[in-house]
């Protein structure tokens, strides 16, 4: 009988974690630090350091171009796009809101943040009309949230415009802040924006952003330590979602690092503590698998879930990677320190 369950065991370990590396391509080579990519037109699209922005054509990696945004040696954690252009903020003070146009990529710096304790760490857009980003809090530990507005050209503080909407501030614990790790601390899904915190607290603020009403959930994620918490969040609906984290300086601790919630946030599960493969920075639930499917990376590992997120395996021990997306069913693609590549999975 032991002997049976240990074939079934085996044979359901086999089934769960199926898939296989067909291929693994660096597209793009360059000395840069790349957080931040977007997909568009058969392209991935990509912001980092030294001002730089461009593409590389996923068809022909021949195909690529790149840009500065600035004079300056701005560095970019964030890039998002509505149907017709890229917006891209660096962080640090002054922060710069970038808008490229996708026709001719023409760039127009249509807002600057003077405020010392800028910080950008996020931006989403949520429709063609809205993008929502965050900045680290000031003094008064109040979560800085700002809504880009592309059709009137303008940005608007939360603060300034929820006074009339009777928006309750969020206030931010002592040590608590967001980390620009991916631009992947920020998601939604229909009427909902959530966002990610780590630090000394770690916890979820959501917010329905036609109301404009939030609410914050304690997480059972490693905190305490600046260094420790959530650093990257996806849905695949208003209610099941995965996180993921860990602590920065200790990239092997696995524990209390990966948590997935089926309640739009409001209670967390901790998933596969201990065995897991350590400190990661990004994950991104695949498209069409009801949430099943996921694929992460961190700095030392790319790793895959194929039951929820309740177990991981890792299936590369490719470095340097910060961020991911999938391109398709069968294709991710990472960037990270200094290049992009791109994944193709079997199944």
């Amino acid at each position: 009988m032991k002997k049976i369950f240990t074939l079934l065991f085996s044979t359901v370990g086999l089934l769960m974690f199926s898939q296989k590396i067909e291929s693994f391509e660096t597209i793009l080579n360059d000395k840069i630090s790349i957080r931040a990519i977007e997909l568009y037109d058969n392209k991935v699209w990509y912001s980092g350091t030294e001002s730089k922005f461009g593409f590389v054509d996923l068809k022909n990696n021949k195909t690529q171009k790149q840009i500065k945004l600035s004079e300056n040696k701005l560095q970019f954690r964030t890039l998002a796009q509505n149907k017709d252009a890229f917006y891209a903020i660096n962080i640090e003070s002054p922060a710069h809101f970038f808008r490229i146009d996708k026709k001719d990529l023409s760039v127009i710096n249509t807002y600057t943040d003077t405020l010392k304790t800028a910080f950008y760490d996020a931006l989403i857009f949520v429709n063609d009309e809205h993008a929502v980003t965050f900045s680290d809090p000031a003094k008064d530990l109040n979560l800085k949230l700002s809504f880009i507005m592309p059709k009137l050209n303008s940005i608007l503080d939360f603060n300034t415009l929820t006074k009339r909407e009777g928006f309750n501030t969020i206030n931010l614990n002592e040590g608590e802040a967001a980390f620009a790790a991916s631009n992947t601390n920020i998601a939604h899904q229909g009427n909902n924006i959530w966002i990610a915190t780590g630090g000394k607290s770690s916890r979820i603020i959501k917010i329905d952003y036609t109301t404009l009403k939030s609410n914050v959930y304690k997480t059972p994620f490693i905190q305490g330590e600046s260094a420790q918490g959530m650093y990257s969040i996806d849905f695949y609906n208003e209610k099941f979602g995965v996180a993921v984290g860990g602590d920065y300086t200790k990239q092997e601790a696995n524990v209390n690092n990966i948590a997935t919630t089926n309640d739009g946030g409001k209670t967390w599960q901790i998933q596969a503590s201990g065995k897991n493969a350590g400190y990661t920075t990004c994950v991104k639930i695949k498209p069409n698998s009801k949430g099943k499917e996921m694929i992460s990376v961190g700095d030392q590992h790319i790793s895959y879930s194929s039951d929820f997120g309740k177990t991981w395996k890792k299936i590369s021990d490719e470095k340097g990677f910060y961020v991911c997306k999938w391109v398709d069913g069968n294709t991710v693609v990472f960037a990270g320190k200094d290049k992009i590549s791109l994944m193709k999975l079997k199944f």
